[in-house]
């Protein structure tokens, strides 16, 4: 639970009350690798919160995976849409590694933005955070080179590469894997 109160209270403090309700609402989970929390087309009622784990979001496209999202420990995974609209989800979210996992109802959450004004102040610097890593993903994708793209990945997540598949860091550079392996060779050699 160390990871995901030190992300909660980072967005944004909380009070140990507000905590409480909080945590009353979730449910430990442990899945194994390659475990999907969320399946492309379906509206999912629940949130997780990554204590120990890594994770993906990708999309299909003409019979292709493509990865545009990374989490990590003290994360929340969500489907937007469903999270916001109570539509279904475009992405399909993957575990990466043996994952320990909290669980809660998203109507759960929803009654305790209701009931808790911290909770709910909580919950908007959460999507604010959400839009703001959104944007500026986009902002990468449309104005960064590949090279730098990857540097900003490394800085972000130091350790990826010894936890992600080359392939989905490609993937979600938005190049190939042999341009990906020229990009790090180059980098070490420099």
């Amino acid at each position: 639970m160390e990871n995901i109160l030190k992300k909660i209270n980072q967005l944004y403090p909380l009070s140990a009350k507000a905590v409480e309700l909080f945590l009353d609402g979730m449910k430990i989970v442990s899945l194994a690798k390659g475990a999907i929390l969320f399946k492309e087309g379906a509206i999912s009622s629940k949130i997780y919160f990554l204590e120990k784990g890594a994770v993906r979001a990708l999309y299909y496209k003409e019979d292709k995976e493509i990865t545009f999202w990374f989490g990590f420990e003290g994360e929340m995974i969500m489907t937007l849409h469903s999270y916001i609209a109570n539509k279904p989800g475009y992405e399909t979210i993957e575990l990466l590694e043996e994952s320990l996992l909290y669980e809660m109802d998203l109507n759960y959450l929803q009654d305790l933005y209701k009931e808790n004004i911290e909770l709910a102040n909580w919950g908007r610097k959460m999507a604010e955070e959400e839009f703001l890593k959104a944007e500026k993903r986009f902002l990468s994708q449309q104005f960064q080179t590949a090279r730098e793209k990857y540097e900003s990945l490394q800085m972000q997540y130091p350790r990826i590469t010894e936890r992600v598949q080359l392939g989905y860091i490609a993937s979600y550079l938005g190049i190939n894997q042999v341009t990906l392996s020229r990009i790090r060779s180059d980098l070490r050699n420099s």
